[in-house]
């Protein structure tokens, strides 16, 4: 059993979960995810890792609900209760994890989070700054009461950049154009990386591509099984066939095949309407 040391509502949509895992804590690293599954009758849900602590040996999950089992997740379990199964680290980490010093050395990295794809950034951020690479962040929502991580983003990059649709705080705009905004300024980035909703990391690689800017995006939103099973998670990078959950799950955007992935990403739609909230 895995219990959940806390829990905390990042805002009205989004429930944080810091939930007692030491094995997998000890081994995790930057990009990976987990499956969960709730109790002894509940689904697999694939849930990318937002942190993790190996002294207090324990990861950081971030879950919106979506249908019947996250909402289960999110409304009926508390802290001290716990998870039947927590299984991982699964998938391969974020590529920087396997750069020398002297390539770290020589990178500036921005990162574009959008919506609950902020979560999964804070470690690659947080793991980066620890060995001493520059990196900027975005982070973007429709709503100021939609933005989450920002305190945590602020202690572990260089600067922070916080977009708002509606300009109700930060930057009046998405994450696309204040990075074209940096750009426009004289700033330069060696590398870039995008998490967030598929249509956001097409326009962030489209966008980046244009500045001549590398840039890799996590597929976690196609995962189903999270072994390789299903195939749900099916997609095209470079004109071959992958799946997100083994050989990802991030990508090189410019090889990414995103109207595909979109299409994919959409087929369960109905199934999970008809289950929320039941």
């Amino acid at each position: 059993m895995f219990q959940i040391l806390k829990k905390q509502m990042l805002n009205p949509t989004i429930c944080k979960m810091v939930v007692e895992a030491p094995r997998i804590a000890a081994s995790a690293l930057p990009g990976q995810f987990l499956i969960v599954r709730a109790d002894e009758k509940g689904e697999r849900i694939p849930l990318t890792i937002s942190d993790f602590d190996r002294s207090s040996g324990s990861v950081t999950i971030v879950i919106q609900p979506i249908g019947k089992s996250t909402r289960h997740m999110v409304d009926d379990f508390a802290e001290g209760d716990c998870f039947a199964d927590v299984v991982g680290p699964l998938g391969n980490a974020s590529d920087f994890v396997n750069m020398s010093p002297e390539e770290l050395a020589s990178k500036r990295y921005v990162f574009i989070g959008g919506g609950l794809g902020t979560a999964p950034v804070y470690p690659q951020v947080k793991w980066l700054h620890e060995h001493g690479v520059p990196v900027d962040v975005i982070v973007g929502a429709r709503t100021k009461d939609l933005i989450i991580y920002e305190e945590e983003f602020r202690s572990v990059c260089d600067h922070l950049y916080i977009c708002t649709d509606d300009g109700s705080y930060g930057f009046k705009g998405v994450g696309t154009a204040q990075l074209e905004a940096l750009a426009a300024s004289g700033e330069k980035y060696t590398n870039a990386v995008a998490i967030g909703p598929m249509i956001m990391m097409k326009f962030s690689t489209l966008t980046c591509m244009r500045l001549g800017i590398p840039i890799m995006v996590s597929m976690n939103t196609l995962m189903v099984d999270g072994t390789g099973m299903c195939g749900a998670c099916r997609l095209s990078v470079g004109g071959k066939t992958k799946f997100a959950c083994v050989d990802g799950p991030e990508f090189d955007g410019a090889l990414v095949d995103f109207d595909e992935a979109m299409r994919r990403n959409g087929q369960y739609k109905e199934e999970e309407a008809m289950n929320y909230g039941k």
